[in-house]
């Protein structure tokens, strides 16, 4: 009987949030399955593993609309299509303890992407550099629990790498002085398309809104900085 009781109070809760699903317009949802993992985690954890998901998400939108805008470059790494380079590029994610991609260092990948002797795939090393940083600042984990430890710092300092990110990606020029990546090509109608940048703007929204989640949790203050722009040092994670 107690035993009965016991599930009862631990299915409770899940079956009276299973109603509040969000209606997206291509029919997608957000809602997970209960594990018995979940017991081990706090509110903040399963925030954070929320925020990491809509980062993960963020960046492949990123990067298939920077494709689409400069196919150029996935062909320069041998893709078929943007969707194929933008597939390859994520497929570490499902097993990212395993995944080689992690070791690569961030900062040399940033950089290569604004580099004016650089001939490889632009989008492949920002979008890849910007990946392994972001994953950098979750300490490479994927799931989290209570005793997991994490850096608000970490997260304020990948907000302002991406701002630098999205700031030279708008102002980066080759000797030709036409850029060195394309972010704002005509839609259909003829208009400027800001989807990217307002892309960026949710990215740096997210970092920020998680590093004051876990910097009120830890009771530990952000040290405020900013990229050295002029020798392109980016904030450590």
């Amino acid at each position: 009987m107690k035993r009965t009781a016991l599930v009862c109070l631990l299915t409770l809760p899940l079956i009276a949030c299973s109603g509040q699903t969000i209606q997206r317009k291509d029919g997608s949802s957000s809602v997970r399955s209960f594990s018995i993992k979940d017991l081990a985690k706090s509110d903040v954890d399963s925030v954070v593993e929320i925020h990491q998901q809509e980062v993960i998400a963020s960046l492949k939108a990123l990067t298939a609309k920077l494709y689409r805008c400069n196919p150029a470059e996935w062909k320069k790494s041998g893709y078929a299509s943007a969707d194929e380079a933008t597939a390859a590029l994520f497929k570490g994610v499902t097993h990212w303890q395993l995944a080689p991609q992690k070791k690569i260092s961030w900062q040399t990948s940033l950089a290569d992407a604004g580099r004016l002797d650089f001939t490889g795939d632009r989008v492949k090393a920002m979008m890849n550099g910007l990946l392994v940083m972001n994953m950098a600042a979750y300490n490479h984990q994927t799931e989290f629990y209570l005793l997991s430890e994490l850096d608000a710092q970490k997260f304020y300092n990948a907000a302002r790498n991406t701002e630098y990110v999205a700031w030279e990606l708008a102002t980066r020029r080759g000797q030709d002085g036409a850029l060195l990546l394309v972010s704002d090509a005509p839609n259909n109608n003829g208009m400027s398309d800001l989807s990217i940048e307002r892309e960026f703007g949710k990215l740096i929204g997210i970092q920020d809104t998680l590093a004051k989640v876990i910097e009120d949790k830890s009771n530990r203050a952000i040290r405020f900085g900013v990229v050295n722009a002029a020798g392109t040092l980016f904030l450590p994670i």
